[in-house]
């Protein structure tokens, strides 16, 4: 028996485990470990952001940190392992730690045999078999420190670096499972396809630019990926910058096109008088009942919402393409779009047509300081059927919001101003404000539509609907 495969039981693999939702990659935000640290199972020790949301990553086994695969700001697929934990520290035979660079593939530990019944990944989720294969760091390091030179000449000449881009190797191209499936669906031959990846790894950017090399410019390539200090996450001159769009920036854009151009979008407005609910909100504020919740104007206009979609329930629907079917849903989710650093983001309140008013005030403010905090996960995202923008937060008056992919309406409030309003046969200054309600016209005719926008008007302008209507 070799030394390696006495010692390799001693190493446990955590795979990048699939965060919800079948989610083929994530990007590493945050180590909070680092090799030589001893880590319990449950513990934190690394942030990812998912193309939904920002989570972070328990370990299930207990030991110390060995190795570390990937550097932060590096975008991982779903099985992979990301960091190797000695689970029997002491022996006089382990390798010593090393830690993940951008520079270089580490060499990967002999794979631990798992005990049964238990599978190192995130608390609730299951994790996709891989197929990824690594390869041997055979030359690896030369090469790396080749590119380095390269990059640091060029810094030293001109004050910024270059794309450096290797020539493909020779034999067969070096390609990832994802990237091979992806080349054959767009037929191309890997082997004409310039690799930017470290070492020399053909990436999904390289392919589709072999596809159309005139639509891309050369510095939007992928940078071959060495450690060169003080590099910016963005590339950019004093006239432009350039910003990788990934993670929830990126599923926000190809969801917002998918639902324009899928949704035949139709948008009705309506300026109504708030005064009565904004002395509702003043007085909610002193009630003993509404104790310990956060209440704003926002809180009305959502049970608003609730109370019209009650009293024209077709409204809450979704349009199941496959089977050319509309599918009626007799609950509601209730989404809030709510702006992050990370980008805009629609968590949902599930079940808001049973909670009561308190109900509702604790969930909002639940909903909005986990999003604020980054923390909201996946499946708070998941199973919305409509949605609430608040545009009035920034001074805007209206807007025509897109659909949440798969809900059927979207409410957008607008800014809530003093304005001159005509009140019982004179001109008098009255809160106001306007809402827009944009809505999928394959589900909702334009008389359903109508309904809805009117009926929250209606409750807006005199509150007590909230008691007489429900």
């Amino acid at each position: 028996m070799t030394t390696m495969t006495q010692t390799s039981a001693r190493f446990r693999e955590f795979k990048m485990p699939d965060v919800g939702e079948g989610l083929t990659e994530a990007e590493i935000l945050k180590w909070f470990v680092q090799p030589g640290d001893t880590v319990t199972d449950g513990q934190v020790v690394c942030e990812v952001e998912t193309a939904k949301a920002a989570v972070e990553l328990p370990i299930p086994f207990d030991g110390v940190v060995h190795e570390l695969r990937f550097a932060e700001g590096t975008t991982v697929d779903v099985g992979e392992v990301i960091i190797t934990v000695d689970v029997a520290p002491g022996s006089e035979d382990a390798p010593a730690p090393a830690a993940a660079t951008p520079a270089q593939e580490p060499v990967e530990a002999a794979p631990a045999e798992e005990p049964k019944g238990r599978t190192p990944v995130l608390v609730g989720y299951g994790v996709a078999e891989s197929s990824t294969k690594r390869r041997p760091r055979k030359g690896a390091a030369p090469e790396a420190a080749a590119v380095a030179a390269a990059v640091q000449a060029e810094l030293n000449g001109h004050g910024s670096a270059a794309p450096v881009v290797d020539a493909p190797p020779a034999g067969r191209p070096l390609a990832k499972p994802p990237v091979r499936k992806l080349a054959k669906d767009l037929g191309i031959d890997l082997a004409t396809v310039v690799p930017t990846g470290k070492d020399g790894i053909i990436t999904r950017e390289d392919v589709h630019a072999a596809v159309a090399p005139a639509a891309v410019a050369p510095e939007a390539a992928e940078p071959v990926a060495v450690s060169v200090p003080e590099t910016p996450a963005t590339v950019g001159s004093a006239r432009e910058t350039r910003i990788p769009v990934k993670g929830v920036r990126k599923a926000i854009a190809q969801a917002m096109v998918g639902s324009a151009f899928t949704a035949p979008h139709v948008t009705e407005f309506v300026t109504v008088d708030v005064t009565r609910t904004m002395k509702l909100v003043a007085e909610l504020k002193e009630d003993k009942e509404m104790a310990g919740v956060r209440v704003n104007p926002l809180l009305i206009i959502a049970k608003a919402l609730l109370v019209a979609i009650k009293r024209n329930p077709e409204v809450n629907a979704a349009w199941d393409e496959a089977n050319q079917e509309i599918v009626q849903k007799h609950y509601v989710n209730l989404g809030i779009a709510a702006a992050t650093p990370r980008g805009l983001i629609v968590p949902n309140i599930k079940d808001a047509h049973d909670k009561t008013l308190p109900q509702l005030a604790a969930a909002l403010g639940e909903l909005v300081a986990t999003a604020r905090d980054g923390k909201t996960s996946p499946a708070a995202m998941a199973g919305g059927t409509v949605t609430i923008t608040n545009v009035g937060v920034f001074g805007v008056d209206t807007g025509t919001p897109i659909l949440n992919p798969g809900e059927s309406a979207i409410l957008a409030v607008g800014a809530i101003k003093l304005q001159p309003w005509v009140h019982k046969g004179k001109v008098k200054p009255r809160q106001v404000t306007t809402l827009a309600l944009s809505f999928d016209h394959r589900l909702v005719d334009g008389e359903l539509g109508s309904k809805v926008l009117a009926d929250v008007a209606a409750i807006l302008e005199q509150p007590k609907r909230l008691i007489t209507w429900a």
